[in-house]
């Protein structure tokens, strides 16, 4: 499962996941961390979504399963965080729990969610993920992303 740090100076580490984001003047800037790809994407949803609602403590109200098929590293941060913006303004639905797991040919996610009115919002609910700068790449520690998503 995915966890912030919660140290805006924290570096990735080797066995460390993690995330942490910067507000800018319209925007906020999303860099995650983790051992794994499929970590790190998780922990880029969790840091998205802690910019704009806090779910600690919110019990899950359904689960939710995305599939999404294999493509570039880049394309597949995108897609994901895109998913999550289309199901919190088509449905309600705010991830508080969020695990991905590698597939032949794509990338299983599963999501435990609430409803919107479940949570509490304390800042702009994002409305797009910038293309601008958009990174998911693998290091000496693991692997790392930056994005970021437009309020």
């Amino acid at each position: 499962m995915a966890g912030d740090t919660g140290d805006a100076g924290q570096a990735p580490r080797r066995d460390c996941s993690g995330h942490r984001s910067v507000a800018q003047e319209d925007d906020v800037r999303i860099e995650a961390w983790a051992a794994s790809r499929e970590h790190c994407l998780a922990e880029a949803v969790v840091a998205m979504v802690e910019c704009f609602a806090d779910v600690s403590g919110v019990r899950p109200t359904g689960v939710d399963r995305i599939r999404l098929d294999e493509t570039n590293d880049d394309d597949l941060l995108a897609a994901l965080l895109d998913e999550i913006l289309y199901r919190l303004e088509a449905y309600g639905e705010v991830p508080v729990d969020v695990e991905a797991d590698e597939a032949e040919g794509g990338l299983d996610v599963r999501l435990a969610v609430a409803g919107l009115e479940d949570v509490r919002v304390t800042g702009e609910v994002p409305t797009d993920v910038g293309w601008e700068d958009l990174r998911l790449w693998p290091g000496p520690y693991g692997w790392s992303c930056a994005v970021t998503v437009d309020g």
